[in-house]
This record gives C-alpha cells, sequence and structure tokens, in this order.
C-alpha cells in the first residue's frame, strides 16, 4: 500500500488510519442537512466553527458536500452545487492547515475546487458522468472510487446482486482499471466499497465482515458508515443517537483494513482510534 498519499500541497500518512469529516453545505442531508446551509447559502459561520471543532479533535481531512446522496434526495443543478461548495473550499482552505476534499461528481466542480485549493476528490459515482474522468485525473489530487448501485433517488428501491462482495470488487476493478487508463497514477487511488449505497442492511454487514476481500490491489480503503441506515435494522436509533454505534462499526472497519473513516462524529472516532492505536503492532511500519 501506498504510505503518503499526496494531495496538493499535503500529504497524508496512510501507516495508520486518518479521519475525515463530514462538512454537509446542503438543506436536506439525512443526518444533518440544513445545520451549514440556511436560508438558501451556506452559513459561513456554522461552517467554520463545525470545521475548526473537527480540526481541533484531529481530523486529517475535511470532506464538503454540496448534494445530498441519501436515499431518494433530489439532484441539484451544477450551478447551485458550485456555489455552496466553492463558498465551503474557499473559506476553508483560507482557514485550516488540513487537507479538503470535495464529494461530487461534477467535473466542473472538480476542476473549480482543486483550483481553490481542494487536496482530495471524493465521487460516489466513480467519475462515470460525462467528463467527470478527464477533468479529476488533470487535477492531479488523489481519487476516492466509490461503488453505487443506482443513483441516490433509486438505489435503496431493491437493490439485487449475485454476490455482493464479488459485485462490487468487479465494479471496483473495472473503475480502477479505468482510471488507470485515463492516466491517473495508481497511487493516487482510493476505494470506497459504498456502504449504504443501494445495499440493504443483511448486504452492508456482510462487505463489513469480509472487507479485506475488497482491498482491490493493496489501496487504500476509505469507509462511511457513521449514522447509516444499517445501524437502524439493528438498533431503534434515530441518525443523531447513532454515535456509539457509528464509532463501533469505525472500529470493526479500521480491524479489518479501512485507512480513511469518513464520519460525522470526530472527536468520539479520534479517541476511539488512539486506544487502537495504543495496541503494540497497530501501525503500519
Amino acid at each position: 500500500m501506498t504510505k503518503q498519499l499526496r494531495c496538493g500541497p499535503r500529504s497524508l500518512d496512510l501507516g495508520a488510519p486518518s479521519v475525515m469529516g463530514i462538512l454537509n453545505v446542503t438543506p436536506d442531508s439525512f443526518s444533518d442537512g440544513g445545520e451549514l446551509f440556511r436560508h438558501h447559502r451556506v452559513d459561513l459561520g456554522a461552517l467554520l466553527k463545525r470545521a475548526e471543532a473537527m480540526v481541533d479533535a484531529g481530523a486529517q481531512l475535511l470532506d464538503v458536500g454540496g448534494e445530498s446522496t441519501r436515499p431518494g434526495a433530489t439532484p441539484v443543478t451544477e450551478e447551485e452545487e458550485l456555489d455552496r461548495v466553492l463558498t465551503a473550499v474557499e473559506a476553508l482552505v483560507a482557514r485550516f492547515d488540513v487537507i479538503i476534499s470535495v464529494d461530487t461528481s461534477a467535473p466542473r466542480v472538480m476542476k473549480e475546487s482543486a483550483r481553490l485549493g481542494a487536496g482530495f476528490l471524493n465521487d460516489i459515482r466513480a467519475f462515470q458522468r460525462p467528463g467527470a474522468l478527464e477533468a479529476a485525473a488533470a487535477t492531479d489530487l488523489p481519487l476516492c472510487v466509490m461503488h453505487m448501485q443506482g443513483e441516490p433517488s433509486t438505489m435503496q428501491a431493491s437493490p439485487e446482486y449475485l454476490d455482493v462482495l464479488t459485485d462490487v470488487r468487479a465494479f471496483l476493478e473495472a473503475r480502477i482499471a479505468a482510471c488507470i487508463g485515463a492516466g491517473v497514477e495508481k497511487g493516487r487511488i482510493v476505494i470506497d466499497p459504498g456502504f449504504g449505497f443501494g445495499k440493504t442492511a443483511a448486504q452492508n454487514f456482510e462487505m463489513l465482515a469480509r472487507l479485506p476481500e475488497l482491498s482491490v490491489d493493496a489501496l487504500p480503503l476509505l469507509v462511511g458508515l457513521s449514522r447509516k441506515s444499517m445501524i437502524a435494522s439493528v438498533l431503534d436509533r434515530a441518525p443523531a443517537e447513532r454515535l456509539h454505534a457509528s464509532v463501533g462499526l469505525a472500529m470493526i472497519a479500521v480491524e479489518r483494513g479501512a485507512r480513511i473513516l469518513r464520519v460525522h462524529d470526530v472527536a468520539a472516532t479520534v479517541e476511539a482510534l488512539a486506544m487502537w492505536r495504543a495496541l503494540p503492532g497497530s501501525r503500519d511500519e
């Protein structure tokens, strides 16, 4: 596995797991929609306050999303996403010495975010929209390729697989090959199996149990389990009440090889990781 991931002017150490804090600048995300987006615009005060708390707690990356990808979400226009994301990226880059990631499928958002100083591109659609892969490759930034069955508006209708591990792995292998074919260096690629994106709760738990099987070509694994509905299949908890279960899932993922944890609750996750890091042999040398 690549030990250092170059993210523009910064570098991410992959010798031990890192925490990515989620910043949704949308009115309708499933867990915290509207908290950072008020009166039809990004609430910069709230955004910077949340980001500062995450950085102080130990987040190495901040992931900005301008389009909700919850099940049944309505797509936004590229212009609206540009306005939301670029406003946030510009403010965050000016204020914090951490890697700013952008959660987007839109080519223009990728290019403009990179121009403003973003250091990581995270696409739930695996850079399959027209022009997305070419735009992402041209930024020379690391790319996170995620598996999703269908689109956010339909992905949870009735997800079906011959075998979820085999199908997800085959998709990731194909997208890795496409990235390399577009000129992306293999060492710039991160993979995400897409927990909650077109999978049942049982399929999510099966993927988590067998997570090492999804480590294609030993590329770094990013996982997003925070507050996901798979928790509600076991515990009757609203999204905001899923902290303890989210941290538990994150630590299971780390034990199975995850290298980047995408979370809402940074402080709790960082503290749990500190206990894991104290174990002899927990860090790659």
